[in-house]
């Protein structure tokens, strides 16, 4: 199974519409730990991606994600913005000029995303950020993908493991951003940052699983 620019266009649009929906749960975590704004910041930065999409609906599969990032990063303050737009900007250099992805090129294209959000945020898994949840996700996807599942049951797995990466975050101590001022108090709130990344690796599933 391969990934076609027209499904990544898709993902963006479920993405964003689960940002919007889920917006004020995830500023309401964010409260907790953070600058309340996390949900109201993505759903900005996402609204305006919408508003995008229809300028690159027949462009490759890089140009998409790259567009993405851009947008996010001009219209998102805090930190969300520098980390979601610089993982969609790595992910499109990696996928410039293709219109279809295999499973290993997407891959490839969020291990470059990861790397990006390690690079900008300087942080790693386990310090309770959107790092817990993605990690996860991207080991399990190599994973499942080596061991013969094909894409769609790869990425319910991967999925799930996001999830799992997610809820993992609520007993850690936070040691960056806002909720690292904190302290221990951070500890028994999940983090925002993880939520939103789960939320876009549910809308990727439900993009290909269909």
């Amino acid at each position: 199974m391969h990934i076609t620019a027209q499904q990544i266009l898709v993902f963006v649009g479920k993405a964003a519409h689960s940002i919007q929906t889920q917006r004020d749960y995830l500023t309401d975590l964010d409260a907790a730990i953070g600058d309340a704004d996390h949900g109201i910041n993505l759903d900005r930065g996402f609204s305006a991606v919408l508003i995008r999409l229809p300028d690159v609906a027949d462009q490759d599969i890089g140009t998409i994600l790259k567009t993405v990032g851009t947008t996010l990063v001009s219209t998102i303050g805090g930190a969300s913005g520098p980390l979601y737009g610089t993982a969609f900007l790595r992910a499109g250099m990696t996928v410039a000029g293709r219109f279809t992805l295999s499973p290993e090129e997407l891959v490839v294209a969020l291990e470059a995303a990861m790397l990006g959000i390690q690079t900008r945020g300087k942080s790693m898994r386990g310090e309770k950020t959107m790092l817990d949840a993605l990690a996860p996700a991207i080991d399990t996807l190599k994973a499942t993908l080596a061991s013969g599942d094909d894409l769609p049951i790869a990425l319910c797995k991967s999925v799930n493991a996001c999830e799992t990466g997610m809820r993992s975050t609520i007993p850690m101590l936070a040691t960056k951003g806002r909720a690292s001022y904190l302290g221990e108090r951070s500890i028994g709130h999940q983090d925002p940052g993880a939520t939103s990344m789960f939320l876009l690796a549910q809308a990727l599933l439900d993009t290909l699983d269909t």
